[in-house]
């Protein structure tokens, strides 16, 4: 069976939906639509191990916000999204505690930037609040670290932020990273929020070490961006939409796999998404408002 790529636990019961009889239920897996502030957000629940094995993924709940319409720049578009990302995140996290935010990814790559440029727009308060208690009184204690890649830095991002864990000791660890999509339509047009932490690079074939609650030995949330569709997986979709009923695996896979695909304008998508991101982890972890936020950041 040829295997299409995606991080993204909406598309992989999508594939499964696909693969199994219209009659066949999938036991394990609940999942449920709603809209937040204007845009569509899917939540997809993995009970138990039925639903593991079923879509490759560690039970938990995962958050997929759908952004499409965030670039017809409609009124208040930033804005709206920003509370529809923090709102979902904030159900998500401990009411209380100090935040180690991680980024993963490699900044001089646009397509895995995201985890590196959503720092630039986190408040990190750690340190003000050692230095100036009275004044950042109410703020939650947040610290946020860049993890580089493997390639280099020569240093695991687990073994890193395990170290960091150790040393800081937070509450729990927020992880951005870009993710793989098997469809166009959904690269840089939505945002998946999980709790069940995350495998850096899992997306594009390059498996890392975990960052989970098994191996930080805190809770783990995944913040994930699609930046890029597996040319194999692609071409394959394409061919079964054309009509092809039988696909050549070894071909595509031969022929594709060290490919991956992205848009034409991924700088300026990745630079406002990530933008959204930053700001919504502020609005679930501090009592902001976004003018707020736009002036402690400036």
């Amino acid at each position: 069976m040829f295997i299409k790529r995606t991080d993204l636990a909406l598309e992989a019961r999508e594939l499964w939906q696909e693969s199994a009889e219209r009659t066949t239920r999938l036991m394990g897996v609940k999942a449920t639509k709603s809209k937040l502030e204007g845009y569509p957000v899917t939540r997809v629940d993995i009970l138990d191990h039925r639903g593991e094995e079923a879509l490759g993924k560690p039970q938990g709940s995962y958050f997929t916000i759908d952004l499409t319409t965030f670039w017809q720049r409609k009124a208040d578009f930033f804005e709206r999204a920003v509370r529809a990302v923090g709102t979902e995140l904030k159900a998500l996290l401990p009411v209380e505690g100090s935040a180690l935010v991680v980024g993963l990814g490699n900044a001089a790559m646009t397509p895995d930037a995201v985890g590196p440029l959503a720092l630039d727009s986190v408040l990190i308060t750690r340190h003000l609040l050692s230095a100036m208690p009275k004044q950042f009184a109410g703020f939650r204690p947040v610290s946020a670290f860049r993890t580089g890649v493997l390639g280099t830095t020569g240093v695991e991002s687990a073994e890193a932020v395990r170290g960091l864990v150790a040393e800081v000791q937070p509450a729990m660890v927020l992880a951005i990273d870009a993710l793989a999509s098997r469809r166009c339509g959904r690269v840089c047009a939505t945002v998946q929020l999980s709790d069940t932490g995350i495998i850096p690079g899992s997306g594009v074939g390059n498996h890392r070490a975990a960052l989970n609650r098994e191996t930080l030995g805190v809770p783990v949330f995944a913040i994930g961006v699609p930046t890029v569709v597996d040319s194999a997986t692609l071409a394959a979709d394409v061919l079964e939409e054309s009509g092809v009923e039988k696909v050549d695996e070894e071909r595509l896979r031969g022929e594709h796999d060290a490919f991956m695909v992205t848009t034409r304008d991924i700088d300026q998508q990745v630079r406002d998404l990530s933008k959204v991101v930053g700001y919504g982890i502020n609005w679930a972890l501090q009592d902001l408002e976004i003018e707020e936020m736009n002036a402690l950041l400036s």
